[in-house]
């Protein structure tokens, strides 16, 4: 082979040699950093370049993942499972609370003449900003949202049932009192001779206009100066001198939401003063025919949580003499 064409490189030893036509010998061959460099860049880059190719036919094309991927999929999806495991249970519970909450309505409330609290109260959203931004961060978004408010709801249905629940248990407690509070009887005995209920609770004629009027107690028409009595125990918190309307009359707390109202009291009709405590039965006054009144009667109201309702819904319209002397707990003729 000529020896101007042809190079013969020998490896000795991990060295290089390279054959010089010029000096007809074997010389030691050095390939320059630069060169060297060159070499190893850009075989560093068609590595870098091969692997990512083979990662994008792995992950892409093929659609196979990582590992690590695939372990995040797989705990993707066990979280995903639990939360729609504690979806369901939620679920579960919001049915029995929506049982317990018919109870309460239905049942435990009106035992102690308690108002059923309003749905609208019970489901109240949270409006204002959106609370539950920090979810949206996936392709789950809406689900954990979901979760999250349906979370949200429940424990807010649960401190309104318990709030009601402990109210209910405070009043068991206070039964006792509650029993003579609330005012159960008629303000005069009723069944004795020379009194008549003259006018109900409700629409009727007015004695001084003749136009149907809102009558918003009743009337009692009896002898001026029989004796009026409380109709529940509670507190005195208005003894009033009035020429017109209501006269002269006086307003009892009783407690527990409730408040009465005695009117047309004759001058100088009163037995109480304001801020005295009274009892069922005691006598707080004296009828007569006070302000806005055609002749000897008691105007008697019941208001509970500040609504007028029929003072006749709280005691029984046939009540007998003995057992309303029960009641109040006196005995004629001593």
């Amino acid at each position: 082979m000529h020896a101007e064409r042809v190079t013969i490189i020998v490896m000795l030893k991990k060295k290089r040699y390279r054959y010089n036509p010029k000096t007809l010998a074997y010389e030691l061959h050095q390939t320059s950093v630069k060169v060297l460099f060159s070499r190893g860049l850009i075989l560093f880059v068609l590595t870098i370049l091969t692997s990512f190719g083979y990662f994008w036919i792995y992950t892409n094309y093929l659609n196979l993942g990582t590992p690590k991927t695939l372990q995040l999929k797989r705990e993707n999806a066990d979280l995903l499972s639990k939360l729609d495991l504690m979806n369901s249970k939620m679920k579960i519970a919001d049915q029995k609370l929506e049982r317990l909450k018919q109870r309460d309505n239905n049942i435990y409330r009106p035992i102690f003449g308690e108002h059923e609290i309003p749905d609208e109260v019970r489901n109240a959203g949270f409006g204002g900003v959106d609370r539950y931004n920090h979810l949206k961060f996936s392709k789950n978004d809406e689900f954990l949202t979901k979760i999250s408010e349906r979370f949200d709801q429940l424990s807010k249905k649960t401190v309104i049932q318990s709030e009601s629940l402990d109210r209910l248990g405070r009043l068991a407690e206070q039964t006792d009192a509650m029993a003579t509070s609330v005012p159960r009887i008629p303000p005069v005995n009723i069944a004795e001779s020379g009194f008549r209920l003259s006018s109900g609770f409700g629409y009727r004629r007015d004695p001084f206009e003749g136009d149907q009027r809102m009558h918003w107690g009743i009337d009692i028409s009896g002898p001026i100066g029989s004796e009026i009595y409380a109709t529940g125990d509670g507190v005195v918190i208005k003894c009033a001198l009035e020429l017109s309307g209501y006269g002269n009359h006086i307003v009892i707390d009783h407690g527990f939401g409730y408040k009465t109202c005695y009117a047309h009291l004759k001058y100088g009709g009163f037995a109480v003063r304001e801020g005295q405590k009274v009892s069922r039965g005691e006598v707080i006054g004296y009828m007569g025919s006070t302000g806005r009144s055609k002749g000897p009667h008691v105007h008697y109201e019941v208001f509970y949580r500040n609504s007028r309702v029929n003072p006749t819904n709280y005691y029984s319209g046939d009540i007998g003499l003995d057992e309303y002397d029960m009641l109040i707990g006196t005995v004629k003729g001593q």
